[in-house]
């Protein structure tokens, strides 16, 4: 699989996440800077975690203008795969790829933990690795992780299957004590309606080897292969 990184001025997962598609997919992906404005012909671009233009006006509001940012989108409209990971998300539902908006945390403190998550459908690009319903632990580090939509663009996504991983308890319970920032219906990732692009707030590229602590971001990796083969 071939893929790519973004990296925006005080992003700080970038290496991350290139660490992670370079270990699971055996090739080093591209680098690509925020003022770059040609994109390679890659499987797979992420946009990683961070505080991109240290979170002026709004968290990813700024690096949703940059000039890379029209190549991910042609990418994106392509067909490409495109995903966005804590500030990565908040980019992408800054840039429109995605509904809703990304929020201060309830608390209104940073939030930096390992929480639960349900796997809340099986059948796409980026979870087909995990089984309907699956529990995984996933780390999070966010202050503005508090996901945001109006009744009607929620009960679409839910109702489209376009939520993909929601916060739970150890029980499988989506409970107020489960969510850690105050997520509607206790939402940490979804898709956009032709299943290409997903945004999620928990850091699967920071749990993919026993060194870590767990495997159970790998999936996530191994759902985007599996989808190309």
């Amino acid at each position: 699989m071939k893929s790519a990184v973004v990296t925006f001025p005080a992003s700080n997962c970038n290496r991350d996440m290139f660490d992670a598609l370079e270990k699971i997919t055996g090739q080093r992906p591209h680098e690509i800077w925020h003022q770059d404005t040609d994109v390679p012909n890659v499987d797979l671009i992420a946009l990683p975690g961070g505080f991109s233009f240290g979170d002026y006006l709004r968290c990813g509001a700024m690096a949703a203008r940059s000039p890379a940012i029209k190549a991910v989108a042609a990418h994106a409209e392509r067909g490409g795969n495109v995903i966005g990971v804590c500030n990565g998300f908040q980019v992408l539902t800054e840039m429109g790829l995605l509904p809703g908006a990304l929020m201060r945390n309830r608390s209104l403190k940073f939030v930096c933990k390992t929480v639960q998550l349900k796997v809340e459908n099986e059948n796409s690009t980026f979870t087909n690795a995990y089984n309907q319903g699956q529990v995984i632990n996933i780390p999070v580090a966010h202050h503005d992780g508090n996901y945001f939509a109006d009744d009607e663009t929620l009960a679409r996504i839910e109702d489209n299957g376009q939520v993909a991983f929601r916060y739970v308890n150890h029980s499988a319970e989506a409970t107020k004590d489960a969510n850690p920032n105050g997520s509607q219906n206790n939402i940490a990732g979804i898709m956009n309606e032709q299943g290409n692009i997903l945004g999620m707030m928990p850091h699967p590229e920071r749990l993919i080897e026993d060194a870590q602590g767990g495997t159970d971001g790998r999936g996530f990796f191994d759902s985007i292969i599996n989808s190309l083969n």
